[in-house]
């Protein structure tokens, strides 16, 4: 028993973070290792980017009246792909 509860030991014991027994483990860093600054950045900017396109399509789809395109458009996340697509191949045009 005690050899069981000594080898536990070595991966929850203080070492900074929870350590899985087949390695890594979750780090104490709320972002983990790895994604930093850049990572942190580029998901921001995605961020910002989805919700540009997103509040355009919604718009537009909501003043043409396409209440399915709206819900779909509000619940699918495509990054701005289907919005993009959205504005501009499946919408009307306005002629002036």
């Amino acid at each position: 028993m005690y050899n069981m509860m000594n080898s536990m030991g070595g991966w929850l014991g203080n070492q900074g973070g929870w350590q899985m027994p087949w390695g890594g483990g979750f780090q104490s860093s709320f972002w983990g290792p790895g994604i930093g600054s850049l990572g942190l950045s580029m998901m921001l900017g995605l961020i910002v980017w989805s919700l540009a396109w997103k509040g355009l399509a919604l718009w537009k789809a909501a003043r043409s009246g396409h209440k399915g395109w709206f819900v779909a458009l509000l619940v699918v996340n495509t990054l701005g792909i289907l919005d993009i697509l959205y504005l501009y191949v499946f919408s009307e045009k306005n002629k002036s």
